[in-house]
C-alpha cells in the first residue's frame, strides 16, 4: 500500500471532520456519546458510575465522585480491582487552573530482597500468592490524600464517609455477577495452571469468590463480600489509618507473615503517596499529559511525539498504513521505556531528553512503512484494572486508574478481611543489574497511567483505559481518532482496536487484532512482517477504555464507555 511520511511536525489542530478518511466499522459503536451539561463520569460498571454520579447530584466535587467510583468497582468488579492495590491520579483544580499527579503506588517491603528469593530457589518472583504480595496497598492512601487535597483547594466536599456508602451497600448486600466476572474466574480455577491460575489452591480465594461447592458464581446469581464491607465500613469511619496503623493492617500482615510472606506492620505504616508533576508533550497543538516514572506514562507520550512527525491527513484511518505507523511507533517507545523506566528515587530518568521534538524526529526517522522492525521484549498486555473519568459542574476533572496487576492480584485474600493483595510486585526483576531490580522500599514499573490533553490550557478530553502493555496504544488510538479524524468520544472508543504484545507466559509476542478489520488490511500488516493474530470481534483482551471530552465552545460534556466491558458514561 502507498504511504506517507512528513519529517515536518504538524502542530496546528486539525479543525476539519475528517471521519469521511475512516474505513473502521465504527457505525455499531454500541451506543451513542453521553452528553450533558452539569457533569460527567464514565467507569467500567454501570453501578460504579450510578455511584460516582448521585455523589455529584449531591453537591460533590470530581474528586468525591471518584473515591465513590472506585470503591464501589472493589465491590462489583472484584476481579478487575480491590482496595488492595495501588492507583495513580491527574486532578484537574478549575479554580487553581492547576493540573496535579498523585502516586499512590507501593513499595516493596523492607525485607524484599532479591538474597531472600534466590535463597528460596526462585529464578523469578512468583506470579501468585504470598510471595507475589510484596508490596504495601497504596489504593485507600490514594483517597485519602486526594479527598483532603480537595477538601482544602476544590471545595464541595461530601463527608468521607458518605463517599463509601455505595460500595458498602454492595459488598453487603451483593450485586449480580456479570459476564467478565464469570469468565475471569473460571479462568483462574484451571488447575493446569499452576504458574498463573488455579487461584482456588488459595483458601481464602476459594471462601471469597467461589461458591461453598467450589464452583464460580454465574451471570446473574448475588455475589457479596461481607468480610470487605466490614473493612469498607472501618476506614469510612476512621480513615486511612485504619488501614495502615490499625487493626486492618495487624490482620493482613499476621496472615501473610504466618504463610511465609515478607511485609511488615513497618512497610504499611511508612506508606505514603506523594504528589508529583505530571509529563506532557505537544501533539498538534495540545498538550497531552500523563503520568512521571516509575509508571509508563512517558511511553505513551512518546507514540504521539513520534505522531507529530507524520502527515495523518494523508494516511486513512482505519487502513493498514493507520494500523502500521501507530504499532511501530509503539516499538519505539517501548524501548525507551524498558530501557530506562524504574522508580526515579532509584534511577535517573532522562525524562525531558526522551519527550524532546528532537528525539521524537529520531525515533520517526527509524519507522520503515513497507516493513516492520523486531521490538524489544515486550511486557505482559493485560492486567487487573480500572480506569474511571469525572468532570464535575465546575469543570474540576479527574482520571484516576486502579490496579491490582493480573486478574485477581496475588489470589491471596488477607486475615479475614476482605482484601485482596496485588501482585505488582512480582514484577521485578531478580537480576541485579535490571533497571526494574528488587530493592526494599523500592517501587516497581507500573503500566498504569492516567491521562488528560489539554487545548488552550484547559482540559479537552480526559482519557485512559485498563490493559498494561494495551493502555499506551489504546490511547493512541483514542487521541488520533478525535484530533485528527473527528470521531466522536463513543466511535473512538468502539473502533476496532489492536494491540501489540504478549499474553502470561507466552514465549513471544504477536499483534492482535480485532475481527471487524477488513480481512485485506490484516493480510497487508502480515505481508508487512507483523505477526498478525486476529481476535473476536470486540474483547476485553484490549482494554476497558473510557473518555470524557469537553467541548471548548459550549461546555457540553461528551462521554463514552467501552463496549467491551460492563461500563457506562452517564452524566446530568
Amino acid at each position: 500500500m502507498s504511504s506517507t511520511f512528513s519529517f515536518s511536525a504538524v502542530f496546528t489542530p486539525l479543525v476539519a471532520n475528517l471521519s469521511s478518511l475512516s474505513v473502521s466499522s465504527v457505525a455499531n459503536a454500541a451506543s451513542p456519546t453521553t452528553m450533558s451539561t452539569n457533569g460527567m463520569v464514565t467507569t467500567p460498571h454501570y453501578h460504579a458510575s450510578q455511584a460516582a454520579l448521585e455523589i455529584l447530584k449531591g453537591g460533590g466535587n470530581a474528586v468525591d465522585a471518584a473515591i465513590a467510583a472506585a470503591s464501589t468497582l472493589a465491590a462489583v468488579y472484584p476481579h478487575m480491582n480491590s482496595i488492595g492495590g495501588d492507583n495513580f491520579w491527574l486532578i484537574y483544580n478549575a479554580k487553581t487552573n492547576e493540573l496535579r499527579a498523585l502516586n499512590a503506588s507501593g513499595r516493596a517491603g523492607e525485607r524484599a530482597t532479591i538474597e531472600f528469593y534466590q535463597k528460596q530457589g526462585y529464578e523469578k518472583i512468583p506470579s501468585r500468592g504470598y510471595l507475589a504480595a510484596n508490596t504495601v496497598p497504596g489504593v485507600v492512601s490514594g483517597w485519602e490524600q486526594a479527598y483532603n487535597y480537595a477538601q482544602k483547594t476544590i471545595g464541595n466536599s461530601l463527608p468521607w464517609n458518605q463517599l463509601l456508602t455505595s460500595a458498602i451497600r454492595y459488598a453487603e448486600i451483593g450485586v449480580p455477577v456479570t459476564p467478565s466476572q464469570e469468565t475471569w474466574t473460571k479462568t483462574n480455577i484451571d488447575e493446569k495452571d499452576q504458574e498463573f491460575r488455579a487461584l482456588q489452591r488459595f483458601p481464602a480465594f476459594r471462601q471469597t469468590y467461589l461458591k461453598a461447592n467450589g464452583e464460580p458464581y454465574t451471570v446473574g446469581e448475588i455475589f457479596k463480600q461481607p468480610e470487605l464491607a466490614q473493612t469498607l465500613k472501618v476506614i469510612a469511619s476512621q480513615g486511612a489509618t485504619a488501614f495502615y496503623r490499625g487493626e486492618i493492617a495487624q490482620r493482613i500482615v499476621t496472615d501473610v507473615q504466618k504463610n511465609g510472606g515478607l511485609l511488615t506492620l513497618q512497610d504499611f505504616a511508612q506508606h505514603t503517596a506523594n504528589w508529583v508533576e505530571p509529563i506532557s508533550a505537544n501533539y498538534r497543538g495540545y498538550q497531552a499529559y500523563n503520568f512521571p516514572p516509575n509508571t509508563q506514562g512517558i511511553a505513551s507520550l512518546s507514540i504521539l511525539n513520534i505522531l507529530n512527525n507524520f502527515d495523518l491527513t494523508k494516511i486513512r484511518e482505519g487502513t493498514a498504513d493507520y494500523y502500521h505507523l501507530i504499532v511501530e511507533a509503539t516499538k519505539q517507545a517501548f524501548a525507551d521505556r524498558d530501557k530506562f523506566v524504574s522508580d526515579p528515587e532509584f534511577v535517573k530518568i532522562p525524562v525531558d531528553s526522551l519527550l524532546s521534538e528532537t528525539h521524537g524526529r529520531q525515533l520517526a526517522a527509524r519507522i520503515s512503512m513497507n516493513q516492520t522492525k523486531k521490538e524489544a521484549k515486550p511486557l505482559d498486555p493485560k492486567g487487573d484494572t480500572v480506569w474511571l473519568g469525572v468532570v464535575d459542574k465546575d469543570g474540576n476533572a479527574v482520571s484516576l486508574i486502579q490496579s491490582i496487576y493480573h486478574d485477581f492480584g496475588s489470589g491471596i485474600v488477607a486475615g479475614n478481611t476482605g482484601v485482596l493483595l496485588q501482585n505488582r510486585g512480582s514484577f521485578f526483576s531478580l537480576d541485579k543489574n535490571h533497571i526494574n531490580r528488587l530493592e526494599p522500599r523500592k517501587r516497581t514499573f507500573h503500566t498504569l497511567n492516567p491521562a488528560m490533553l489539554f487545548r488552550a490550557g484547559k482540559p479537552y478530553l480526559i482519557y485512559g483505559t485498563m490493559g498494561g502493555e494495551g493502555q499506551p496504544q489504546t490511547q493512541a488510538a483514542i487521541v488520533t481518532r478525535i484530533v485528527d479524524y473527528g470521531f466522536s468520544v463513543q466511535e473512538a472508543i468502539a473502533a476496532p482496536r489492536w494491540l501489540h504484545g504478549r499474553t502470561w507466559g507466552a514465549s513471544s509476542n504477536d499483534l492482535k487484532i480485532e475481527g471487524r478489520v477488513p480481512e485485506n488490511v490484516t493480510a497487508e500488516l502480515a505481508k508487512r512482517g507483523h505477526p498478525v493474530n486476529v481476535v473476536a470481534n470486540y474483547t476485553d483482551t484490549m482494554g476497558h477504555a473510557g473518555a470524557i471530552l469537553i467541548d471548548p465552545e459550549t461546555n457540553v460534556l461528551h462521554g463514552g464507555a467501552d463496549p467491551r466491558g460492563d461500563g457506562s458514561a452517564v452524566g446530568y
